[in-house]
Formats: structure tokens, sequence, C-alpha cells
């Protein structure tokens, strides 16, 4: 999984790590210092922030504590935005922590400066200076518009401050020395998506939402060319017997979505309503799954419109998926 989550800057590293260890050691990662500028809480960011935060850029899933026994993770009481660990099931290379996004100013972000939010959410440099680990999709995130960026922190300025310190991630050698190539500065005005062109919009919410980071097949930690968004990474915890596989979502008509209108689409995130209101079961392998599907239950109907309209536009790939391997045969 983290191989994937890595994406291309592993690949482009090997090549000289063989011979580059010492480059390597002393390389610092590409960043700069931190806008000074501080965001404006107006009423709209704050909707905004809100929605993007709990529901599309899947901020509160992956900084918050949950129950991992769960489907589809569900948040705990008072569990939202502390941090976590992640489990060590997932093969991950190193020891990793969400850190806590409240506003306490000792355990939280509440000290951080509005830049300094900025540049790690979109940048992958933390307050301290060090690398991100690519585990938070900053690859990704790079392309969230400066309005909305400003939006989820003036959010997260709103979040209730909870005393809970989070240990600081460690990577293990030699991923802790690849990584430095993850960051790359924002340097640039990013602008907002032109929401009336649909599929340029739905393109938009499908990369900042992590669609196409989790449903195109990944080859030596890089996108494997042509496959975009035809699923089949594996996500979970195989040695608990929970495991699954992204599902195709181009429009191929045997192994995609190329048969589904779009009330079909939008009735896939409804269907977990009930779910999302605090009823989800327990995961098992015929359900198991890191969709997360109870946050994308709140996206708007528009929205979900929008990205149909740009997972239509996609060329179909015929990639037959096998979402729960480990699931009972029937």
């Amino acid at each position: 999984m983290w191989k994937k989550l890595i994406l291309g800057s592993l690949g482009a590293i090997v090549a000289v790590f063989g011979g580059g260890f010492a480059y390597l050691s002393l390389k610092q990662p590409a960043m700069r210092p931190p806008s000074t500028r501080r965001v404006e809480a107006t009423p709209d960011r704050l909707a905004r922030g809100k929605y993007l935060f709990m529901h599309v850029a899947n901020c509160a899933d992956c900084h918050s504590d949950v129950h991992f026994d769960r489907f589809a993770t569900p948040i705990k009481e008072g569990g939202l935005a502390v941090g976590r660990p992640w489990p060590t099931e997932l093969g991950l290379p190193g020891t990793f922590y969400s850190p806590n996004l409240t506003s306490d100013p000792e355990t939280g972000v509440g000290a951080w400066t509005d830049g300094e939010l900025s540049r790690a959410i979109r940048e992958g440099i933390g307050r301290d200076g060090r690398v991100l680990f690519p585990l938070m999709p900053y690859g990704e995130f790079r392309n969230m518009s400066d309005e909305d960026t400003d939006s989820i922190i003036a959010f997260i300025r709103t979040i209730p401050a909870v005393k809970r310190k989070q240990p600081i991630t460690t990577v293990n050698f030699p991923v802790n020395l690849m990584i430095k190539a993850a960051p790359q500065p924002v340097t640039a005005p990013v602008a907002s998506p032109d929401k009336n062109d649909k599929v340029a919009y739905g393109k938009y919410l499908s990369i900042i939402g992590g669609c196409r980071t989790c449903h195109t097949p990944a080859e030596h930690g890089s996108p494997k060319p042509g496959t975009e968004y035809s699923g089949g990474e594996k996500f979970g915890l195989e040695g608990k017997g929970l495991l699954a596989v992204s599902f195709n979502i181009t429009p191929d008509n045997n192994t995609g979505i190329g048969t589904w209108d779009e009330n079909q689409f939008l009735e896939k995130f409804h269907q977990y309503k009930e779910y999302a209101e605090g009823k989800a079961p327990p995961a098992t392998p015929e359900n198991f799954t890191v969709m997360p599907w109870l946050s994308f239950n709140g996206v708007e109907d528009d929205d979900l419109r929008a990205i149909f309209a740009f997972l239509k536009s996609l060329k179909p790939v015929e990639h037959v998926v096998e979402t729960r391997p480990l699931a009972a045969k029937k």
C-alpha cells in the first residue's frame, strides 16, 4: 500500500540510491519558507472548509480516532481530528501516526501559522521542516485551489482543542531518504475550478478526493501508464483476513462502470446513509473496505454528478478486478 502512496518519488530515486547514499543523506528536500499571509475566516470559507475536511478530501477520516474493526472505520465519539496510530498490519515502512489537528496549542495545531498549515497540506513539509510521508496525499493536494486550501485551514481553526499528543512518525531506512524527493513547493497561484464545467470540476474533485490515487494501478511505486482509474490496488489487513481491492471506475462496459447511469452512481453513495449515521456493522472479509463511504455519503449530489461526468469521459480500460479476494466463496 505504501508503495502506491509514494507514487513516482521512489522510482525516480532508486537509480541514484545505489551510488548516492551520501548524497541522499545530505540532500535537503525542496521547500520554501511558509507564507506569512493569514486566512480570513469568512462564513463561506468555514462552510466550504467543513465540507471538504469532513467529506471530499477525507481529512477527518485519516486524522481521527476510528473504529478499525467496523465497516469503513467510523469516527469514535470525541475522536474527531485528534490523530491516531496506523495499524502495523498495513505494511507501512515504519511506525506511523496521524497528527492531532485540533486547535490545542501543545499537542495539536493551535500554535501553527496558516502558512505552515498550507505548506504541510500541499507541499508535504511539517512545521519543523521534516518531510511528511506521502500517506498524507500532498502530491494530490498540491492541485487543491488556493481558496479551498484556505477554507480547510479556516475550518481547522474551529475544531475544539483536545489535548492528545501523538508520537512523531518514524520512517524506516532507506525510505526515509527516498521520500526527500516527494515535496514540491507550490510557487504559483492555483485557481478554483469552474463548477459549470462538470467534467473539469469532476476531475478536480476526483483528485483531491483520492479517486485517482486509489483507483490507479501502481508499478514499481508509480502509476502504470494507460491504466488510470482502472482499479486493482490492494488495501487492507491481510494478517487479519481483511483485504479490499479498488474497483475499475473507467467506463468499460464489461469490467468498469460503462453501463452505469447517473442515478446508479449516486445511489452507490447514498446506500450507506444508515451506516454514516452510526450504524456501521463489524468489518468482515465480505464487506471490508478502505473506501471512505461514510464521509463520502455527505458529498453533495451535484459534486457526485460532476465526478460521474468526468469518469464517463475517461478512456475505457478493460481490467477485471476481484474487489474482496478473501471473502468466502459461495
